[in-house]
């Protein structure tokens, strides 16, 4: 029997991107020397920081890949974001500083795209993160993302850890949170579809649709994330933790504008209705254009699943869900 040397823990196990790194490692990628650990904040509140301590001296990772957050879209964003500031400041903070006293070997959190100056040059990359202020909607979450990087740092040259983190843009996928209210664009598009095709109504999409973005599946963050997050690539050099580890997300010629977004949504799902477009409601950031060059250098074969398919794959599962999905 093979002794198990690995025990990595995932904060937000049950969410987006846990349940995707969940399925990766079930169907295979799992190592019989690793124990994985998917939790969620039914197992800890990590905005308590004696309940964070506490799930470390229960489980004792040697690895930890952080995704406990507190998000949501735009609009969620605009209404909260002192709570999106408080919330997520104290989980990243318990998180680390209870991996650091644990002696965790590595953590790998996860930030997001919305942490790069909303006034900066094309493409963005790993070492512009603090080039200047983020977009006014998110500033709570992206200036809280924005101080893991900070932590990072500071932990690695005080204390010679391997903190470090990636940033995926814009993930989707089964198991997302599909709120039209609450929710990010896609699993919001794809929810409005739904509602439409059954009324037989216009899809109505926020904004002008002209926004752009880039996505990326979630069940490749999960591929990605079930190994080369956590065990390749950075290895805690001074000059390497300077900077965010890697971009995650499709190239620039892959970026998609919102109206794109519905269209392929409206395609995957078979929605022959008429799209309307509501200027009255706030775009956001118009574009976060980023550069996954880092990424290939290191996984140059790397495939991504196509936009589309992607789409198509999150739609089905959505259909096939709908009664939890829709919550």
């Amino acid at each position: 029997m093979t002794e198990v040397t690995k025990r990595i823990l995932v904060t937000g196990g049950t969410g987006l991107v846990g349940r995707a790194i969940e399925k990766v490692v079930a169907d295979g990628e799992g190592r019989p020397d690793e124990r994985w650990i998917f939790v969620s904040s039914r197992d800890a509140d990590l905005t308590s920081s004696s309940e964070t301590k506490a799930l470390f001296e229960r489980h004792r990772p040697t690895h930890v890949i952080h995704l406990a957050a507190m998000v949501g879209g735009l609009f969620k964003n605009i209404r909260s974001n002192l709570d999106f500031w408080r919330t997520n400041i104290h989980i990243n903070d318990n998180v680390l500083h209870s991996a650091h006293e644990m002696g965790v070997e590595k953590v790998v959190s996860c930030l997001s795209t919305c942490i790069f100056p909303d006034k900066t040059t094309y493409p963005i990359d790993e070492t512009m993160i603090h080039n200047g202020p983020p977009h006014s909607s998110n500033f709570g979450y992206s200036y809280a993302k924005r101080m893991i990087d900070i932590q990072n740092r500071g932990y690695s040259e005080q204390h010679g850890r391997r903190f470090t983190a990636v940033i995926p843009t814009n993930v989707f996928g089964p198991h997302d949170n599909f709120n039209i209210e609450d929710g990010h664009v896609l699993p919001g598009l794809i929810h409005k579809v739904h509602l439409a095709k059954q009324s037989g109504s216009a899809l109505t999409v926020w904004g002008t649709g002209k926004p752009r973005r880039q996505f990326i599946y979630s069940l490749v963050c999960g591929a990605l994330g079930s190994r080369e997050w956590g065990w390749k690539g950075w290895n805690g050099t001074p000059e390497e933790s300077e900077s965010s580890w890697f971009v995650l997300g499709l190239g620039e010629e892959d970026e998609v504008s919102i109206r794109e977004a519905a269209e392929a949504v409206a395609e995957a799902m078979d929605f022959r209705g008429e799209l309307v477009f509501d200027p009255t409601k706030a775009d956001g950031q118009f574009k976060k254009t980023a550069s996954n060059a880092k990424l290939r250098r290191y996984l140059p074969g790397f495939q991504f699943t196509p936009f589309r398919k992607a789409v198509k794959e999150t739609c089905a599962w959505f259909d096939a869900n709908y009664a939890d999905a829709r919550k």
